[in-house]
């Protein structure tokens, strides 16, 4: 298992539109990946729901965790997507 902490960079935080990048993202990955703050228990990162309940905000630390085949790499992309301001790719 391989977890990596990255911030939030989407100003608005995670909402509707960068969280369902993110879980598109997480669906492509052959890997089980899960999101949470630290120290709390995680959501899979493959739910729209579970991660819009997150309701994390810009700045705020998270924690991605993931196992199986292709965690680490799975975990490269979706660092980078949510470290990104993905509000001003819209």
């Amino acid at each position: 298992m391989h977890s990596i902490r990255i911030t939030v960079g989407s100003t608005s935080g995670l909402h509707a539109r960068p969280a369902s990048l993110l879980v598109q993202a997480a669906a492509r990955q052959q890997a089980k990946v899960t999101v949470g703050r630290p120290g709390q228990p995680p959501v899979d990162a493959r739910s729209l729901l579970s991660v819009l309940a997150l309701a994390a905000r810009h700045g705020e630390t998270l924690e991605l965790t993931a196992s199986g085949d292709g965690a680490e790499q799975a975990l490269e992309v979706l660092a980078e997507l949510l470290a990104a301001d993905l509000d001003a790719a819209a």
